[in-house]
């Protein structure tokens, strides 16, 4: 028998071959996102030629900076002519640009404390599957911490203020088998009563465990940008949905209550409400009363905010099909429960970009407040620093370093959507 006719099996695997050098690592991304095409390879080039002009160009300005110098006229004797940047004004004027010009230095630790607890109240709202549940004690109580350490004085009425939410909460939810309406306008009325009765006994309690008090036209610089973004975002979410399911409501007057506000606040400029807030309010309050300035203009922007949002949520109820309502009425729930449990989480999350949106946009809005007189970072910018004799000229240092506050926080609000909207998505695409 002839041995050519004998079949042969290996026994053992071939090793694998390595992938072609186009296949792998960096040059397999360039040519997949960079150079997948002619037309793409062109722009690609042309793209990096600009960005390395503006970076050839702008790395002088950046690597030539002066950071210690007491005015800009040591500033620009120092450099001798060379191109570089004033950074001397951040060194010399920190402290303003973050908390404004008249808030104690010795107390800068309070409004920084307050900024560091924000993050940890919000994570177990933000992060709510990483965090445990014990911490939203923390959430719930931070916002009357926040107040007792910013504004100062007695421990007395952060702790009254929140009492008197705990009983109206408490009211609420007594009254919540009547009507959804009925339970919420109860437990305002609960509140507000409570609030009325306790500030006339606790009146002579003002020296209690109480921090310097500070005045609100002390406040300003980025503290303010950030304090007004965080509460209005905050208070016109709730009014935002409220606002949207009164505008779907079958009762005629609460529809049309809703629509008018709705349409008004969002035919009005933010910078007019603001305007109303400054001077006009003041004519609507009775002789001698006193309503602080920073209180009135978030009453504006949370009803500036919570019309733009009730309209992305009107969206997000729209989007749903038909059949998420039936089959909420096919359980046997109520309308409240059918809100809370099947239609609202689904349009909230269709939402999350326009909410996001109309956030990030409110937030960079604060600056408004500049023309009313509040010293916001750039109230500062255009009016203290700038008005100085040393510093009188900065421009591009200034106005830089606010632009890159306001993107570290916008950016990071953008990217937390991002997350979240990966978080829910249920489609498995």
């Amino acid at each position: 028998m002839s041995h050519d006719n004998i079949a042969f099996h290996r026994k053992h695997m071939l090793p694998e071959a390595p992938p072609p050098v186009t296949e792998t690592g960096a040059i397999k991304w360039l040519r997949e996102n960079l150079f997948s095409s002619i037309p793409n390879g062109i722009l690609t080039v042309v793209s990096a030629y600009v960005v390395l002009t503006i970076a050839m160009a702008a790395a002088p300005w950046f690597f030539n900076g002066v950071w210690d110098s007491p005015s800009l006229s040591a500033c620009r004797e120092m450099l001798d002519g060379r191109t570089g940047a004033c950074f001397a004004v951040l060194t010399e004027r920190w402290n303003q640009l973050l908390f404004g010009f008249q808030y104690p230095s010795r107390l800068y630790w309070r409004p920084t404390l307050a900024f560091v607890l924000l993050f940890v109240a919000i994570a177990p709202v933000l992060f709510i599957k990483y965090t445990p549940r014990g911490l939203l004690v923390l959430t719930g109580l931070y916002p009357f911490i926040a107040y007792w350490l910013i504004w100062g004085g007695s421990i007395v009425v952060p702790v009254v203020a929140l009492l008197g939410v705990l009983f109206g909460a408490f009211v609420y939810r007594r009254t919540m088998t009547a009507s959804a309406g009925v339970a919420v306008i109860a437990g305002i009325v609960a509140a507000m009563v409570f609030w009325w009765a306790a500030g006339a006994v606790t009146a002579g309690l003002s020296g209690v465990m109480a921090l310097e008090p500070v005045a609100s036209r002390d406040m300003g610089g980025f503290m303010i940008n950030l304090m007004l973004g965080v509460i209005c975002v905050s208070l016109s979410l709730p009014f935002g949905i409220l606002l949207a399911l009164g505008r779907q409501s079958s009762m005629p007057i609460v529809k049309w209550i809703c629509v008018a506000f709705i349409e008004f606040i969002r035919g009005v400029p933010l910078i007019t409400l603001l305007f109303v807030a400054n001077v006009v309010l003041a004519y609507f309050l009775p002789p001698g009363t006193t309503f602080d300035l920073i209180l009135r203009v978030i009453i504006m922007i949370t009803m500036f905010a919570s019309a733009y949002i009730a309209e992305v949520i009107r969206g997000g109820l729209a989007a749903l099909p038909r059949g998420q309502y039936e089959a909420a009425d096919s359980l046997g729930l109520d309308y409240a429960q059918s809100m809370q449990l099947v239609i609202l989480p689904q349009a909230l999350r269709i939402s999350i970009p326009g909410i996001v949106n109309v956030a990030v946009g409110l937030f960079k809005d604060t600056t408004l407040v500049s023309v009313i007189s509040m010293f916001d970072i750039v109230g500062m910018i255009r009016g203290p620093i700038l008005a100085s004799t040393e510093w009188n000229g900065v421009y591009w240092e200034l106005f830089g370093f606010a632009a890159l506050l306001f993107f570290i926080t916008c950016y990071g609000i953008s990217q937390y959507s991002q997350w979240l909207e990966r978080q829910l998505q249920t489609d498995h695409r």
